[in-house]
């Protein structure tokens, strides 16, 4: 398969969820001048009846390239955010909701220089591609349960991605 990196923008990730770029945003001072807040820096979905969210950290082992591209994840119940602590790039790999993943609507972004993506629930996407060893933020729903669709892909579906 052929494939294009793009440079990740509000603009041209809006399908997918949140690009998450604090030096888009103009920063409020609060705390008689003693802090910097970034408010609403994405939009954090949680459907169903558990409504709760969750702060989770991941340690992110550096991923060593070429990685076979076999399957794509969802989480229909749950937005999901991954901001890395520190300018830690890393790649994405994903594809529109929909019942199963069209792979010819698959795009793939670099995300640098600290900024992070919000998945928009059901958005089909690979697991995180981290560039470095490197810790992210995640957020998502609490009550985990039925909020991850696998779609394993045939054989003619896999490719090798070099990063």
């Amino acid at each position: 398969m052929k494939y294009k990196i793009n440079q990740i923008s509000n603009s041209n990730f809006l399908e997918f969820g949140d690009f998450i770029n604090p030096y888009d945003k103009v920063p409020e001072d609060i705390n008689k001048n003693t802090t910097k807040s970034y408010f609403d820096m994405a939009n954090i979905e949680i459907l169903g009846e558990n409504k709760q969210a969750r702060l989770n950290l991941f340690d992110a082992k550096k991923r060593i390239f070429p990685i076979t591209i076999d399957m794509l994840e969802n989480h229909p119940f749950s937005s999901q955010v991954f901001l890395p602590l520190g300018n830690n790039p890393f790649f994405i790999i994903t594809c529109p909701p929909s019942v199963k993943p069209y792979l010819s609507n698959l795009k793939i972004f670099r995300v640098e220089n600290g900024n992070g993506v919000n998945f928009k629930p059901m958005v089909w996407h690979f697991p995180l591609i981290s560039i470095n060893d490197a810790k992210f933020i995640t957020i998502d729903k609490k009550n985990a349960d039925n909020n991850l669709e696998i779609y394993n892909f045939i054989e003619e579906e896999k490719f090798n991605f070099n990063g």
